[in-house]
C-alpha cells in the first residue's frame, strides 16, 4: 500500500513542475494503465510512453472516471480544458519519476529487504523463499515476473508497514539498467542464481553481463551464491569483501557444503557449515535446476536466521511453482483463470486486472481462499473488499477461515467454505455456463482440484500460447515503427493455430488498429465474443456480403466486378460499407491490375455508399534477400497506382504494403499501416532478428506407455520402425488427427522428452505415434513431451520435412485444446 503522499510531495519528490488546481485529496495509489484504476480520487496516473500506447491519450476519459492527479512528460502539450479540472506534475520522464516515487517509499520500509537476479530461476526463487520465509514473517514479494524497470517500483508499492521482510526481483536485458533499479531496491541480502545466455546481446560479454547484475549488491550486507558456477563466483569473489559473501558449493571449502541423495520421492539435502555443524532437510523436488533454486532458497532463509524446524515445514509445503496466470478452457463454454499458487494481495491485483482484460461472458466469478501470513483479518480483507469492488464481480466463493469477513462487504455476492473438501462437495459444474472464472488460492487449500473439476475435460495434447511472449513480439515490430503507424494484425486461420477469439482479444488490449481474418465467418465469430476493433475479410464470398455489414466487417474488394456487386448490395438494402482494395503489382492472386485503374476511377467518382478503408499490396518474397529487387518493383508500382487513386478518395483511406518480413526488410515503405502476421507468433522470417522473437506456443503431450522391443522387432504400420539392436520406445498421445505432419515419420522429426531429443521411430498414426527412449533414463507413463517450443524451433522443423513455420502452426487441430497464460 503506497505511503500517503499529497500531490505537492509528489512534485517534490520527481522534481517536477506542479500545475495545481484546488484538489487537496492525498494520494494512496499508483497507477500507470488506465484499465486498472481502482479509487480514481485516491489515484495518481502516470502516463508512461509504451510501444503500444500513450498513457497520455487516456487522461481524458481518466479525468471523467474522477482522477485528479497526473505526472506528464514536460513535451506534451495539455488543453486549457484539462488543466482545469486536474493536477499535473510535468518531469522530464516519467519511468523515472515513477522509480523516484518508488524509491522514496522504500526508503521507509527498515526490515530485511532480499533481492535475486541472474538469468535462470530467479522468480521460483523468490516464490519458494515467500513460502518459507511465510512461516515465521509476513512476506511482501513481486508479483509473478515483475523484476523490469517499470515492474519493481510497481512491487515496491505491494510493500505495506505490516510486512515483515520483502522479496524483490530484479532483471535487466542490458548495460546500465541496474543502476536504476539498485537505487530502487537497495537490498540488504542478495541472492545471485546463475547466469545463462538470456539477453546476450544487450552486453559486450558474459563478464560485463555478469557486472552489470552484481552492481545491484553494492550496498548489500550479505550475497549468497554458488561457488561452483566458476566464472560468476571468481567476479564475486574479486567484487566483494569476503565478510559480506555467503557460498555454498559441493565441494568442501564453502559457507555452506551440500551434500544431495536422491530418495523416492524428492531428495534430502545435507549442509555442513564452515564450522562443521550440519543441517538436514528433505525437499520435493529431485531435478537438478530444482535442486539448485531450492538450495538458494535455504542458504538464504538461514542467512536471515530462520530456524530449520521452520524452514521444514515450509518445504513440506512446496511444490513446483507455476508462475503462469493460466487461461483454460471451462465447462458449457465458461474460461477459467487458473492462479491457484496465489497468496497475496500484490499477485490478487494482477489476477483481477488480467480477468477485466478478458472478453466479455454472462458472470464474473471470484473463487479465493483465505490469504496466508499477511497481517491482520481485519486490515486485510478490508483491502480485498476495496479491490474486489472495482472490478464488478457477480460471485465471490470464498475458502478457509477469515474470509467469511468479506461477508459483510458483499452479503449477496458471497458465498463461503471452511474448506475446499466442503466447496468441491457443494461445486456444481453444470451450475456455470458461459461464465469467467477467477481461481486463486493459497497452495495448502489445493485449488488445483477445483480448476480440474470446472475445466472442460482436456485431450492429453495441449497448445500452450505465452501472452506475454505475444506482446513481446508486438512492440518489437511496434518499436521499428514510425508512432503514427498504424498496425493490423492477422488472425486468420484460427490466427495461425493459436485460436482467434482469446489472441484477437489479447492483440485488442494491447492497441492494435485493425485486424484481419480470411473468411467472412472467421470474423463474425470474433464479434460474437465481444472483439470490437475494425476487421478486414481478406477472401470474402458474394453470398457473405450480408454477414458483412450485419457484423461490420470490412470486405477486401479485388475486381472491378466485385465492386459492382458490393456496390449493387448497398443500394439494394440502402446500406454503407467499409471496404478494402488489394492491387495486384505481382502476386497475381487477387487485386486490381493496372490495366483496372481507370475503371476503378470511375466507379469510384461514382460511389457514395461504399467507403474505402484502405489501399493495399501483398509482397511476394520480402523475407528472402534473392527477391529484394522485386519486392522494390512491387513497392514502386504501388505508390504509383496510389498515386493515381489518393485524389479519388478520402484523407482518411490508409495505404499499406509491408507484412512481417517486409517491417524488418523495408522500413521506409511504412506508409499509413503495416500488417503484422507470422512475425507475431514468433517466426521472423528474414533471420535477420530471429534471436528478438519469442515462441509463443508449445505444443505438448503426454507418454501413454513405454514398451520394451527385442532386437529386430518393428513399430507401427507398414513396419517401418525397427530397433536392430532392442530399446524403449514410448508411445505419445498425438497423431496426424492433431495435426502433426506424417511427414515426420522414421526419424524426420523428434520430441523433447527430459530434455533430451527423442526421435520418431515408425509411422505417425491418426491418433499417435511412437518415438525412441532407448537412451533416456526414468522415463514412464504420464511424462511431458515437447512437440514444438522451446528448444524445437518452428523453423528447424519446418526445414527437416521442406515446408514453412506456417504450415506447421495453422495444421494444428481444433480438438488440441489451446491454453492461454502470462508467464
Amino acid at each position: 500500500m503506497l505511503r500517503a503522499l499529497s500531490i505537492d510531495q509528489i512534485a517534490e519528490i520527481t522534481r517536477g513542475e506542479l500545475i495545481q488546481n484546488d484538489h487537496i485529496q492525498k494520494i494512496s495509489q499508483i497507477a500507470i494503465d488506465s484499465r486498472q484504476v481502482s479509487n480514481p480520487e485516491k489515484t495518481l496516473f502516470i502516463s508512461l510512453v509504451g510501444a503500444k500506447a500513450k498513457g497520455q491519450d487516456f487522461i481524458p476519459a481518466l479525468i471523467d472516471l474522477g482522477v485528479r492527479n497526473f505526472i506528464v512528460h514536460k513535451g506534451n502539450s495539455l488543453k486549457r480544458e484539462l488543466l482545469a479540472k486536474a493536477n499535473f506534475v510535468l518531469v522530464d520522464d516519467t519511468r523515472k519519476a515513477l522509480q523516484e516515487i518508488a524509491r522514496y517509499q522504500r526508503s521507509y520500509f527498515e526490515k530485511p529487504v532480499v533481492s535475486i537476479t541472474g538469468s535462470n530461476g530467479k522468480t521460483i526463487v523468490k516464490e519458494w523463499l515467500g513460502q518459507v520465509l511465510s512461516q515465521a514473517y509476513q512476506v511482501a514479494k513481486s508479483p509473478k515476473s515483475y523484476n523490469s524497470q517499470v515492474g519493481v517500483p510497481l512491487s515496491v508499492f505491494g510493500i505495506d508497514a505490516g510486512h515483515q521482510v520483502a522479496i524483490l526481483e530484479a532483471g535487466i536485458s542490458k548495460t546500465g539498467e541496474m543502476a536504476a533499479l539498485e537505487r530502487i531496491i537497495q537490498p540488504n541480502l542478495g541472492i545471485f542464481t546463475n547466469i545463462g545466455s538470456a539477453h546476450k546481446e544487450g552486453f559486450s560479454s558474459q563478464e560485463s553481463k555478469i557486472l552489470e547484475k552484481l552492481s545491484l549488491f553494492k550496498g548489500s550486507d550479505f550475497l549468497v551464491y554458488c561457488k561452483d558456477q566458476e566464472l560468476p563466483a571468481s567476479i564475486i569473489e574479486q567484487e566483494f569483501s569476503a565478510d559480506k559473501l555467503i557460498a555454498w558449493s559441493d565441494k568442501a571449502g564453502a559457507d555452506y557444503t551440500r551434500s544431495i541423495k536422491i530418495q523416492d520421492v524428492g531428495a534430502k539435502i545435507i549442509f555442513i557449515k564452515s564450522d562443521l555443524s550440519t543441517m538436514t532437510f528433505h525437499v520435493p523436488f529431485s531435478d537438478p535446476a530444482s535442486l539448485e533454486n531450492i538450495t538458494h532458497v535455504l542458504v538464504g532463509a538461514m542467512t536471515l536466521g530462520l530456524k530449520p524446524e521452520l524452514i521444514q515445514q515450509g518445504l513440506n509445503h512446496l511444490k513446483p511453482v507455476d508462475m503462469r496466470l493460466t487461461l483454460k478452457p471451462g465447462v458449457n463454454d465458461s474460461l477459467l483463470i487458473d492462479d491457484t499458487y496465489n497468496n497475496d494481495l500484490a499477485g490478487l491485483k494482477v489476477a483481477l486486472d488480467f480477468l477485466n482484460l478478458q472478453r466479455p461472458k454472462k458472470r464474473k466469478i471470484l473463487i479465493l481462499s483465505d490469504l496466508l501470513q499477511q497481517g491482520t483479518a481485519a486490515q486485510l480483507y478490508s483491502e480485498v473488499a476495496e479491490m474486489v469492488k472495482s472490478h464488478h464481480l457477480d460471485q465471490i466463493i470464498g475458502v478457509g477461515q477469515h474470509i467469511f469477513q468479506l461477508e459483510s462487504f458483499f452479503p449477496k455476492q458471497f458465498i463461503g467454505y471452511s474448506d475446499t473438501e466442503k466447496l468441491l462437495d457443494e461445486l456444481n459444474p453444470e451450475e456455470f455456463s458461459n461464465d469467467l472464472i477467477l481461481i486463486t488460492g493459497a497452495r495448502p487449500f489445493g485449488f488445483e482440484r477445483v480448476v480440474n473439476k470446472l475445466q472442460q475435460r482436456i485431450h492429453g495434447t495441449t497448445l500452450e500460447i505465452n501472452l506475454n511472449a505475444l506482446t513481446h513480439n508486438y512492440n518489437f515490430y511496434k518499436s521499428r515503427l514510425k508512432p503514427e503507424t498504424k498496425v493490423m494484425v492477422m488472425v486468420k486461420a484460427f490466427a495461425y493455430g493459436g485460436g482467434s477469439v482469446e489472441i484477437a482479444n489479447h492483440i485488442q488490449t494491447m492497441g492494435a488498429d485493425y485486424l484481419a481474418v480470411a473468411f467472412t465467418d472467421e470474423g463474425v465469430t470474433l464479434r460474437k465474443h465481444g472483439i470490437s476493433l475494425p476487421i478486414m475479410v481478406l477472401n470474402p464470398m458474394e453470398e457473405s456480403i450480408d454477414l458483412c455489414h450485419q457484423y461490420e466487417l470490412e470486405p477486401v474488394v479485388y475486381s472491378p466486378a466485385f465492386f459492382k456487386m458490393v456496390s449493387n448490395y448497398c443500394q439494394a438494402h440502402d446500406s454503407k460499407l467499409s471496404i478494402h482494395l488489394d492491387m495486384d503489382t505481382g502476386m497475381h492472386r487477387l487485386g486490381f491490375e493496372e490495366k483496372h485503374l481507370e475503371e476503378l476511377g470511375l466507379l469510384l467518382e461514382a460511389e457514395t455508399r461504399l467507403r474505402i478503408a484502405s489501399v493495399y499490396t501483398h509482397l511476394v518474397g520480402a523475407d528472402e534477400e534473392i527477391h529484394k529487387d522485386y519486392s522494390l518493383r512491387q513497392l514502386k508500382l504501388f505508390k504509383k497506382m496510389k498515386g493515381k487513386l489518393e485524389h479519388l478518395l478520402p484523407s482518411s483511406t490508409l495505404f499499406h504494403a509491408l507484412n512481417s518480413a517486409g517491417i524488418v526488410a523495408f522500413p521506409d515503405f511504412q506508409m499509413h499501416m503495416v500488417r503484422l502476421g507470422i512475425g507475431l507468433y514468433g517466426v521472423e522470417v528474414t533471420g535477420k532478428h530471429a534471436s528478438s522473437l519469442r515462441s509463443i506456443s508449445t505444443l505438448k503431450t503426454t507418454i501413454s506407455q513405454i514398451k520394451t522391443l527385442e532386437p529386430g522387432e518393428t513399430v507401427g504400420y507398414s513396419r517401418k520402425g525397427s530397433l536392430p539392436e532392442g530399446g524403449k520406445i514410448a508411445t505419445l498421445s498425438l497423431g496426424y488427427a492433431d495435426g502433426y505432419d506424417r511427414r515426420f515419420s522414421n526419424g524426420k522429426g523428434y520430441v523433447i522428452i527430459q530434455g533430451k531429443k527423442a526421435p520418431i521411430i515408425g509411422n505417425i498414426c491418426m491418433d499417435m505415434c511412437m518415438v525412441d527412449v532407448t537412451d533416456i533414463e526414468d522415463v514412464k507413463a504420464g511424462n511431458e513431451a515437447i512437440i514444438y517450443g522451446e528448444g524445437i524451433s518452428l523453423k528447424e522443423l519446418a526445414d527437416r520435412i521442406e515446408t514453412i513455420p506456417y504450415e506447421l502452426l495453422t495444421n494444428i487441430s481444433a480438438r488440441v485444446k489451446r491454453i492461454y497464460y502470462l508467464d
